[in-house]
């Protein structure tokens, strides 16, 4: 099966975005973009592409050694940026203003869950892609076919600074391709597990849950240089201060 790790926002920062990405679908240029399903956006830690089943059980158990070393995390989604001119995001940062004792580092501590999570499917003896500095975001829409000035949608999200909110949990994904020939047909998610993150905590082993399928939705990728800016954004995964970044290269998402 087709599988990624991610943390999934809980609903509360994504109907804030969503009401943000309302605003986007009214912009001249908005009908050259296929806009991610809102019950798919996630923010993706690792893509580990097709997963055999004697695969699994070394890596839930991998996996969730990671969120045990992992403190809950204080986020938040603002701004904007893109890859190229042919997909549009939101960014995760690290929450300031006082997180609840408890809470990680933020954006560094997610940024070390990513590592972890590439190290986990890495160390169960998947094939991966070469190893990539990871750049924290939520796809929003990618270009249909040929490439799109998002320079008008940029700027409606540099104003986006979403509200703080807890990420607690590592979750495993399952991705469904799109059915060929079908208009409009978009990849669906399936959460398939999941651990608390519980670095710090006091806790004393993940649990493992499972989830329904999912909607469509998000990608993105890693990858270029950029230059910060200000914004934020409803949905989950099948049961799961300002800036806008350029980056002119970056694999994507499931």
């Amino acid at each position: 099966m087709r599988l990624f790790a991610a943390v999934l926002p809980p609903p509360e920062p994504l109907a804030e975005l969503a009401r943000v990405v309302d605003r986007l679908h009214r912009l001249p240029g908005a009908d050259g973009l296929r806009w991610a399903s809102r019950p798919g956006w996630h923010l993706t830690l690792v893509f580990m592409g097709e997963v055999g089943e004697e695969s699994l059980p070394e890596l839930r158990a991998r996996l969730a050694r990671a969120a045990r070393r992992t403190p809950p995390l204080a986020l938040r989604l603002h701004g904007g940026g893109h890859f190229g001119q042919r997909t549009l995001w939101t960014r995760a940062s690290g929450a300031t203003g006082g997180p609840a004792e408890g809470l990680g580092g933020g954006l560094e501590e997610l940024r070390r869950l990513a590592e972890r999570a590439d190290a986990a499917a890495r160390r169960s003896g998947i094939p991966m892609e070469e190893h990539r500095p990871y750049r924290a975001h939520l796809t929003l829409a990618r270009a249909r076919t040929r490439p799109v000035d998002l320079g008008p949608f940029l700027d409606a999200l540099d104003g986006f600074e979403g509200s703080r909110w807890e990420a607690a949990e590592l979750s495993l994904v399952r991705s469904r391709l799109p059915v060929d020939g079908v208009r409009g047909e978009q990849p669906r998610y399936e959460r398939v597990d999941g651990w608390p993150l519980e670095g710090g905590t006091g806790g004393t082993g993940g649990t493992t849950a499972t989830g329904g399928a999912g909607g469509t939705g998000g990608a993105g990728g890693t990858g270029g240089t950029g230059k910060a800016g200000g914004t934020n954004g409803t949905g989950g995964v099948g049961g799961v201060g300002g800036g806008r970044v350029t980056s002119k290269g970056g694999s994507e998402d499931p």
